[in-house]
């Protein structure tokens, strides 16, 4: 039986098929996973509604996790479809870019408010969302980067971000560790995607990535997805309030 066969998981963070909730989802799918997806606007959507198609996902909806009114919408869906909800992926970040590229002394207030309501609170708010639906338990994981433990060049202003949303992971685990719902954070090497796009000189960072690596790589997609896949199934349940690499071993050198 596929590791997944039976669960129901909603995806919150593919823009397109570069992301890293993409890879995610599509393991999630070909383990056996029945899937929602959400977009972020009327742009995003030409790009994930043929992926949503291609993952046989019965809900993809618009879902921007500063709007209450949409979240509550997508929530009642999934309650009226499936009536329980088996894990979450939040794959989502956000930094003005001024701010992003910016050094983190000369962060605006508005900026740095911005970036830790739409990368962090909004893991707080889906996990509020989904606790009353996980009803025989479940996983939220959600996805960080090295920056969060040691400084990045260039990673800037996301690297006290992803140290929120680490910790976030902790509080949240323990939290709702009693009704059996696991949190954890993926941290994955650094990976092309529009949103790393943003960060200064990302090239530079990459090739530096690969070079450090005890195994001389950056980690694909694919590898990550099934480390999200094995995460969120049955296989990990005794696996709650960690951040676990899948970087080639980058952490252990950067």
């Amino acid at each position: 039986m596929s590791m997944l066969a039976g669960k129901k998981g909603l995806v919150v963070g593919i823009a397109n098929n570069a992301s890293i909730a993409w890879g995610c989802a599509k393991a999630f799918h070909d383990h056996g996973a029945e899937l929602a997806v959400t977009y972020l606007n009327d742009k995003a959507k030409p790009y994930v509604q043929p992926l949503a198609e291609a993952l046989a996902a019965p809900i993809c909806m618009k879902l921007d996790v500063t709007q209450p009114q949409e979240q509550e919408a997508l929530f009642a869906a999934i309650a009226a479809k499936w009536g329980k909800l088996d894990f979450l992926l939040h794959s989502i970040a956000f930094a003005p870019k001024v701010d992003l590229q910016g050094r983190v002394v000369d962060s605006s207030s508005a900026g740095f408010s911005q970036a830790i309501d739409v990368s962090c609170h909004s893991l707080m708010r889906l996990a509020k969302s989904a606790e009353p639906l996980m009803v025989d338990g479940g996983s939220i994981l959600t996805m960080s980067y090295y920056g969060a433990e040691k400084v990045v060049t260039h990673y800037n202003l996301m690297g006290p971000v992803k140290a929120a949303l680490e910790a976030s992971v902790k509080y949240l685990s323990s939290e709702l560790g009693a009704r059996h719902i696991r949190v954890n954070a993926l941290s994955t090497g650094p990976v092309k995607t529009r949103a790393a796009s943003g960060l200064t000189d990302f090239d530079e960072l990459m090739e530096a990535a690969a070079s450090k690596a005890p195994m001389h790589q950056l980690v694909t997609l694919e590898q990550i997805g099934e480390m999200a896949a094995f995460l969120v199934s049955d296989n990990a349940k005794q696996v709650t309030g960690q951040t676990i690499y899948v970087d080639a071993g980058y952490n252990v050198k950067g």
